[in-house]
């Protein structure tokens, strides 16, 4: 083959890598080109749904695209994050959700429909959250020292409830009644919201609540607080005391919120997402109503960041898990 004929050739096969790989960077350069869709595991209402209509109103104006929240709940998050694992990696399908279905579910049952380390992509871990220990207002539970003792007298007769085994409220519980050496009982629900309303109305004995929902029911005279879940006090809830200040020394239920897309999904596509989560984090709407009043603590950060959180938790809430012998049946 003479030179001329070498260049043509070569041309031909550039020409061709060009038509083959073009409509890919046309994609990347016009994402998004049409609404996005945000899948919340769990029901509306809740801390994670909180979180993601407020951080997809804010991208939605930054994107200049619909970013629509569809509360996929059951299985404590598992059929949401499953749709989302399963879900084309084009970047039009997210998932924001809480810890659960990334570091417990996998740890509690021996089949979990999806990987969470090798079916999702991590974009950015947004926030941390405690929860806390309240009762309603109207009990006549006044405080922890009351609680521990009525379950010491009657075993098993106070209950708590939460959003499903192997939730944060429920290891929350769970923590409790060993470092108590009390009994309670776990009223597993869908969702926070039928577990909050089954507290407010007095057929539970208490909650390990979100801060971020349980603050507001505080402030509104509507719930009596005790403790924070974490191991510092929250800049939301200042004069509320941790548990480890109480006597459960090591008391320490602090779990996440993340934002994930499909495996596979275009490093490009995941770059803009992070830059677009992170940026949202800064609004001044998201940290009066996430940080101001829900005590949560706003993290942000790298994909790669956010995948070595989900590793970190799964050693961590692993050794719980067996200690505390929880049993999904």
């Amino acid at each position: 083959m003479n030179v001329k004929n070498f260049k043509f050739v070569s041309s031909f096969f550039i020409l061709c890598a060009q038509l083959v790989y073009s409509p890919c960077s046309v994609a990347q350069s016009n994402y998004p080109d049409r609404p996005i869709k945000m899948i919340v595991p769990y029901v509306a209402g809740g801390a994670a749904d909180i979180t993601a209509r407020l951080v997809a109103q804010a991208m939605s104006e930054s994107l200049h695209q619909p970013v629509i929240v569809d509360n996929k709940p059951g299985a404590n998050g598992t059929i949401g994050s499953d749709m989302v694992a399963k879900a084309p990696p084009d970047g039009y399908t997210l998932l924001l959700t809480a810890s659960g279905p990334l570091v417990i579910n996998p740890l509690l049952y021996k089949k979990v429909p999806f990987d969470p380390v090798r079916d999702l992509s991590p974009i950015s871990l947004l926030i941390t959250y405690q929860y806390v220990l309240a009762v309603p207002f109207q009990s006549p539970i006044k405080s922890i020292d009351d609680l521990v003792a009525g379950a010491r007298a009657k075993p098993k007769e106070y209950s708590y409830g939460s959003t499903g085994i192997g939730g944060g409220g429920h290891l929350a519980g769970e923590l409790f009644g060993l470092l108590a050496n009390a009994e309670f009982t776990h009223v597993p629900y869908k969702g926070a919201s039928p577990a909050l309303a089954d507290l407010l109305g007095g057929q539970l004995t208490f909650t390990f609540e979100p801060l971020v929902t349980g603050i507001p029911l505080i402030k509104a005279g509507k719930l009596r607080g005790f403790a924070v879940s974490g191991i510092k006090r929250s800049m939301g809830a200042p004069t509320i005391p941790t548990m480890s200040e109480l006597g459960y020394k090591g008391f320490d239920i602090t779990q996440f919120q993340g934002l994930l897309a499909p495996a596979g999904t275009d490093p490009a596509i995941i770059r803009r997402l992070n830059a677009e989560a992170i940026k949202a984090l800064k609004s001044p709407t998201i940290i009066h109503r996430l940080v101001d009043e829900g005590g949560n603590e706003i993290v942000g950060g790298s994909p790669s960041e956010f995948a070595q959180q989900i590793q970190s938790d799964l050693r961590l809430y692993g050794k719980l898990i067996t200690g505390a012998h929880i049993n999904p049946d």
